[in-house]
């Protein structure tokens, strides 16, 4: 049986894309788990062995499109281009809502409990904060990479002092801004 596992990163932050991977494992990885409970160091390692391992489709979302469409909207326009792009025979995302996609069912805590979603965690999170260093290379006043556009309270502050930039999602209120 085909399992392909869903998951993704960034769906909270106030900049940068949303990640959303699909992985389908074609062996065993030891040391899979949620990506959040990994170093980046055991994350990066993970990816270059999923990578090879694996059938896989990872998409980006950007600030711009979050904005105008909603992350619902978006995480779901992910879900589908991932279910209709690769061949499988059961599908898992992690959360509590399909978003009304079919053929897909959710797992709360499948990042902890399934390899092949643990797989799409790591890679959406190691692809989400390689994209986000690249960011700080072209905008290191916001120090993207100590905080990867999620609202640290230095993040908040460094929005405050600069204002925004196109990796910003603008909807997103910041109540210490308003």
């Amino acid at each position: 049986m085909l399992l392909l596992g869903i998951d993704e990163a960034g769906r909270g932050c106030l900049a940068g894309p949303l990640c959303v991977a699909g992985v389908i494992l074609h062996k065993s990885i030891d040391g899979l788990a949620d990506s959040k409970k990994l170093s980046a160091k055991k994350r990066n390692t993970l990816f270059e062995k999923i990578i090879p391992n694996s059938t896989h489709k990872i998409i980006f979302t950007d600030a711009k499109t979050i904005d105008e469409i909603g992350l619902s909207k978006a995480i779901k326009n992910s879900l589908i281009a991932i279910t209709t792009s690769l061949k499988y025979d059961k599908a898992i995302f992690d959360g509590n809502t399909t978003l009304g996609v079919s053929n897909l069912e959710w797992m709360i805590k499948a990042d902890t409990k399934v390899a092949e979603v643990s797989a799409a965690s790591i890679l959406a999170k190691v692809s989400r904060d390689r994209y986000m260093l690249e960011v700080d290379k072209e905008f290191p006043i916001y120090q993207f990479a100590k905080h990867k556009g999620y609202g640290t309270k230095l993040h908040r502050e460094l929005i405050g002092e600069h204002g925004y930039i196109q990796e910003h999602r603008k909807s997103f209120k910041i109540k210490s801004l308003t």
